[in-house]
């Protein structure tokens, strides 16, 4: 699976007691668009990890979008 990012993407993720906030300029959400079309096209069981070492802003709880059925 392709995983593509548009470039000066920025995302946050962030617990806040029973609500998970996504924060993410222009790029961020575009980024995030092509990478959940790409997940709906894959396999169930494939899923994709964000966290602040690899595609998330700094103080982000970690991400992951999980292909089901």
């Amino acid at each position: 699976m392709d995983i593509e990012w548009v470039e000066g993407f920025e995302i946050r993720v962030k617990a806040d007691h029973n609500a998970v906030v996504i924060a993410a300029n222009k790029e961020g959400l575009l980024s995030l668009a092509k990478q959940l079309t790409a997940l709906a096209e894959a396999a169930p069981g494939q899923h994709i990890h964000y966290d602040e070492n690899n595609s998330l802003e700094e103080g982000s709880a970690e991400m992951i979008i999980v292909r089901e059925k």
